[in-house]
């Protein structure tokens, strides 16, 4: 007789469990919005909520550790002038975060350490480019200040928030509307998926498709793909039943999936949430009170359940916690924020251990706050897997860092052709390479001898008076 063997895993008992209600974030009015994005987003200092506003689009920024009732005279995060679509901090600054709106616009926004005492109207650096509401946007995993968007437009434009500028403008691979957008681990390339039912694997610097995939999912509504850290892709998406799937896919080979799991006949479209260091992937779907999760693996049949977290209210959206925000002392391996009607509550995983000593084989290197490249390095083609930390003695966010946008002269100075004269550093071109701090050493020096001089105008201009007088 042969024996069913039990398959092995750390992960086949992990616990869903919701906070308790001193721990919940209440009276907040989540946004009515009929998008299909997690309207929430986290990072171990900050929870970050699109929220109703009247005449124009606003987020909420919570301090981590403000739980319950929350004022309703708190401030908002307030610039743009139709609803906020998505929302997404900036994975090497804990302070900065972007927002797309449908006015077109993305706005990126520093936020205090402190609870400000009015709205915050004004963004470090407005990117206007796209002719369409501007629905998803998501940071470079490993490139300092590297921005994506992709809007109505069917166009997705990867920016340099540093300055401000378009880098790259992906305007003709996508015949209709994109429905999602996902870097890989080290950010060489991205996966969409598009109204057109295609799911595109896209080398952005190159500007072409590098593989793509027909139907992945036989059913009308909008498909969502992630990358798992060997490089494979996850797809969420229908039957044509209308059954919801999970398919796993060989970009290399994409004639079938790897694996296929169907799972419930429901409208929610399935938000896949992917841990690179436990191999799990979380489906939370709009409008389900469930999380179901799966482990990823290299053996079949590959995609593995492990259990379903159920609650009793349906979830308006979802914010999923950094590995670095995690509590290891509890074997905490995920954390979710889930929106409410009126309420944010968070639901913590864990895998339960005897031991209270760090478990290793829980929490391996996760990618730290550091970049591993600068935005220009990237562009010239450059790829680096992410910095990696240890969590083993937890991890304390670092103070507040302020991101500086130093816009590119439009005006291209060049030197002037010809024997060259002796330059001054005063009057050396702008085109040469400064670093950020001496150009902003020289611009303080300059506006500190242009405030002296007015000093000396306005003195002498006063002299000249009482001699005018004088002479009267």
């Amino acid at each position: 007789m042969s024996r069913r063997v039990v398959r092995q895993s750390k992960f086949r008992h992990v616990f869903g469990q919701a906070a308790k209600a001193d721990q919940t974030y209440e009276d907040i009015r989540v946004s009515k919005v009929t998008w299909d994005s997690s309207f929430c987003a986290v990072n171990p200092k900050f929870l970050a909520i699109i929220v109703e506003a009247g005449g124009g689009g606003a987020f909420m920024v919570l301090a981590l550790t403000k739980t319950g009732r929350v004022d309703k005279n708190h401030p908002l995060v307030t610039g743009h002038t139709a609803p906020v679509l998505d929302i997404d901090w900036c994975p090497h600054n804990d302070n900065v975060i972007a927002s797309a709106s449908d006015d077109t616009t993305v706005m990126v926004w520093q936020i205090p350490d402190y609870t400000p005492v009015r709205n915050i109207t004004e963004p470090i650096i407005t990117l206007e480019g796209h002719s369409k509401r501007v629905g998803i946007i998501a940071w470079h995993p490993t490139a300092r200040n590297i921005l994506l968007s992709a809007g109505g437009d069917n166009v997705i434009i990867i920016w340099n928030v540093g300055t401000g500028e378009a880098l790259l403008n992906l305007d003709d691979l996508h015949p209709d509307v994109i429905h999602s957008v996902c870097w890989n681990s080290n950010g060489s390339l991205l996966a969409t998926t598009c109204k057109d039912k295609t799911l595109r694997v896209i080398d952005p610097r190159k500007s072409q498709v590098v593989a793509e995939r027909a139907r992945p999912h036989e059913g009308a509504r909008p498909l969502r793909a992630v990358f798992t850290a060997d490089g494979k892709l996850l797809s969420t998406g229908f039957s044509r039943m209308s059954e919801r799937q999970l398919a796993l896919w060989d970009p290399n080979n994409f004639e079938e999936p790897v694996a296929l799991q169907e799972m419930d006949t429901s409208n929610g479209v399935l938000l896949p949430f992917y841990d690179p260091d436990s191999s799990i992937v979380y489906l939370c779907g709009k409008g389900d009170s469930s999380i179901r999760y799966f482990e990823i693996t290299d053996e079949a049949p590959f995609v593995h359940y492990l259990n379903t977290f159920s609650s009793k209210e349906p979830q308006r959206g979802m914010g999923f916690m950094p590995k670095r925000g995690l509590d290891v002392s509890k074997c905490e391996i995920a954390r979710f924020y889930k929106l409410h009607e009126r309420k944010c509550e968070p639901i913590i995983m864990t895998v339960p251990r005897k031991s209270d000593l760090f478990q290793d084989d829980l929490y391996p290197d996760t990618p730290g706050p550091e970049p591993a490249l600068e935005a220009d390095e990237w562009v010239s083609g450059q790829d680096a897997e992410p910095v990696l930390i240890s969590l083993r003695d937890g991890y304390v966010p670092p103070k507040h860092r302020e991101l500086r946008v130093t816009k590119r002269n439009i005006l291209d100075v060049r030197p002037p052709s010809g024997p060259r004269r002796s330059q001054s550093a005063s009057d050396a071109p702008l085109s040469q390479q400064h670093t950020v701090e001496t150009l902003l050493e020289e611009i303080k020096a300059l506006r500190e001898r242009v405030q002296a001089q007015e000093q000396r105008i306005t003195a002498l201009e006063n002299m000249l008076v009482e001699l005018v007088d004088g002479t009267d």
